[in-house]
């Protein structure tokens, strides 16, 4: 579907916001998307959930725990669909476990604005344009002892968003970044009533330089990100499970401010802002919100989520995301449901908005598929 050039804008705004002057955003946010069902079924989480094959995008230490040789996973989420249709996030997993202890994996998220039609005048013969971003990973994981792991990753990232002939110095823009992460989960313990299995994990992602888009122009903190969170496993008998999980999440990007006092975040304001590097910004984050400690805790987001599932054959997914109003205001339940059958699985989620500000996923239905081949592997 063909759009006018403001709704682009619009989609590539760095965060719906609630119109708070202190709402942290940030280049590339297709990035901080959840990209697969069974996570967006569980509240957006990943970090400290089991391992599957889209583990790149919330906690690549999670590869080490592969049960299975490789897998393959691709999913598809539209994005405000309630609006248009062509505009999406596509993503591609691929994982291979090297031996018993390590593995590596590869990863594409893709996202296409659709079509754009550009004109001067009602008479004029549209131009169309078709902007797109992608972020290609890479990472490797390795067991450091029989219940904890950790992975480097890193990210190439290309945002085109240059309408030709509108700005001759304007350029698709790319950057480098990195992540590292942990991934804790204990051997399975004998309870009165049920075993259980405890989890836990961190990913510090997108550590890399700023992104520019014109020759000389403003430079954009990447979505440098801080996820950690945690989770055990009641497992009834060899058929029943069950997941909790709970997740927190922070930018570390810095806060926008008023650095001259006089009372309004203006022009000079931003410029004072952008001079900020992102390994400064990195270690501000953590303290330099204007009301000081009160408004920090506001700055983390957290989520909580469950998994059922019957035979490692059936699923049943719920979850709920909180961000504070002044930073954001997304709130969401979340359902979902899994199915498998052999080495396939097949996952649905689908999203129901609890606040004033319209979520562009709300009421969206997203897709993933998933393969697990090749011999499997226990792990205690």
């Amino acid at each position: 579907m063909k759009k006018i050039l403001t709704l682009a804008l619009l989609v590539i705004a760095c965060k719906i916001t609630a119109q708070e002057d202190r709402v942290i955003t940030t280049a590339v946010p297709f990035l901080t998307i959840a990209a697969d069902a069974r996570s967006a079924g569980m509240g957006d989480m990943g970090v400290a959930t089991s391992m599957d094959a889209f583990s790149q995008q919330w906690n690549p230490a999670k590869f080490a725990f592969a049960e299975s040789k490789m897998g393959v996973g691709v999913s598809y989420t539209p994005y405000l669909e309630s609006i248009v249709t062509d505009i999406s996030l596509l993503n591609a997993n691929y994982f291979n476990k090297l031996n018993d202890r390590s593995a590596f994996a590869v990863s594409l998220r893709y996202f296409g604005l659709g079509e754009i039609e550009l004109r001067q005048t009602v008479d004029e013969t549209a131009r169309i344009v078709k902007p797109n971003e992608f972020a290609l990973d890479g990472s490797y994981s390795l067991k450091l002892s029989p219940t904890f792991s950790m992975a480097v990753a890193g990210r190439f990232i290309s945002s085109n968003l240059k309408f030709q002939e509108s700005a001759s110095d304007s350029q698709a823009a790319n950057a480098f970044a990195v992540d590292v992460a942990g991934f804790y989960r204990s051997r399975e313990i004998a309870y009165n009533s049920f075993d259980g299995r405890w989890r836990a994990g961190f990913n510090l992602s997108n550590l890399g330089g700023k992104i520019q888009y014109d020759e000389g122009g403003q430079q954009n903190f990447l979505p440098t990100n801080l996820k950690f969170g945690g989770g055990f496993d009641f497992i009834f008998d060899p058929d029943n499970k069950l997941g909790l999980t709970t997740e927190f999440n922070k930018l570390l990007v810095p806060t926008p401010r008023d650095f001259d006092g006089d009372g309004d975040i203006d022009s000079e304001d931003n410029t004072e802002y952008q001079n900020i590097g992102f390994l400064n910004g990195v270690f501000e984050s953590f303290g330099d919100a204007p009301d000081g400690f009160s408004e920090e805790l506001k700055e983390f987001t957290w989520a909580f989520g469950a998994e059922y599932s019957y035979q490692d054959a059936f699923m049943l997914r719920t979850g709920y995301f909180n961000e504070s109003e002044e930073k954001g205001s997304r709130k969401f339940f979340t359902l979902g449901a899994g199915f498998k059958f052999k080495a396939a699985q097949v996952d649905l989620s689908y999203l129901f908005s609890t606040s004033q500000v319209r979520n562009p996923l709300e009421n969206t239905l997203r897709f993933s598929l998933t393969f697990n081949l090749g011999e499997e592997f226990i792990n205690d």
